[in-house]
């Protein structure tokens, strides 16, 4: 099954009861439905950070080498969801424990970027299922999703968001003025460790919903977007999770009676949404 097929058998009739029914009755709809909202929730909750502490291009190479580790676990015969998670949370801990050093060094994540990149073109390249894991990892297959794989995201999304409940508060502080922060003592580096593999689950979910190329999209998008319609952190995260919900289902609604990928669709409305609220709030400030 590709995600470029029109899936909808009776196409769109504007009645939101039979709509909703024939949207949820295949049982792959149903749990691209529900990993969608796992990872739109958790992106949501970490993207509102990834903006406030300026990570964004360390969340986007965290995506690619996601990639690496799950065209890695294919060559392996593993799954690639785990392979996903282990090399993605494993460079998160390094990130995180130099993140004060590489805030700026776009050189050096970028050269890390696209050298992961490579070795996941290099595994699946060795593979056997090259083509369609490859477009899967890198785009999105997000209709083809198991319920193992489902399970696993649902099990790493409820780390995640216990994660950062637990640590809200002095991440909060850390991002705000990170030198006031340890001077109150807070331990600035193991807060950055935990959130960037926090970020590192996030990253793994996006990037089974929309691929490595385009799951930053689903990270920030959602989450700059709240930040521009409320200074509220609490406020901005459920913002953000509920921006996430909507660009993620309507993406896969649409993508079940038009013939494009989902990802198109995911990414285009998180673009859409963010610049409409950039033009809104900045309208607003004129008058």
């Amino acid at each position: 099954m590709t995600e470029a097929v029109v899936l909808g058998t009776q196409g769109f009739s504007w009645n939101l009861a039979a709509d909703w029914q024939q949207l949820t009755g295949p049982p792959f709809m149903r749990t691209a439905l529900i990993a969608g909202g796992v990872a739109a929730v958790v992106c949501g909750a970490v993207g509102y950070f990834v903006v406030l502490r300026g990570v964004t291009f360390a969340a986007d190479a965290l995506t690619h080498v996601g990639f690496a580790g799950a065209s890695g676990a294919v060559l392996l015969g593993l799954s690639p969801v785990a392979g996903l998670l282990t090399l993605t949370t494993c460079s998160a801990a390094g990130i995180g424990a130099l993140e004060q050093r590489l805030r700026g060094r776009d050189v050096v994540i970028g050269m890390v970027l696209v050298g992961a990149l490579g070795l996941g073109m290099l595994c699946l390249r060795l593979s056997s299922g090259y083509s369609n894991q490859t477009y899967a990892l890198l785009f999105g297959d997000i209709l083809a999703l198991s319920a193992r794989d489902l399970a696993v995201l649902g099990i790493a999304g409820g780390v995640a968001v216990v994660g950062m409940l637990v640590m809200f508060r002095p991440l909060l502080f850390a991002s705000i003025d990170d030198d006031i922060a340890v001077s109150r003592g807070v331990r600035t580096r193991a807060v950055a460790i935990g959130f960037m593999l926090v970020l590192a689950v996030a990253a793994a979910a996006a990037t089974q919903v929309i691929g490595a190329l385009l799951a930053v999209a689903l990270i920030v998008a959602p989450a700059a977007s709240a930040r521009r319609l409320t200074n509220r952190p609490a406020l901005a995260i459920a913002l953000g999770m509920g921006l996430g919900l909507l660009v993620t289902w309507t993406g896969i609604a649409m993508a079940y009676w038009i013939p494009l990928p989902v990802s198109f669709f995911i990414t285009a409305l998180a673009a859409v949404t963010y610049g409409t609220t950039r033009v809104a709030m900045r309208r607003s400030a004129l008058t």
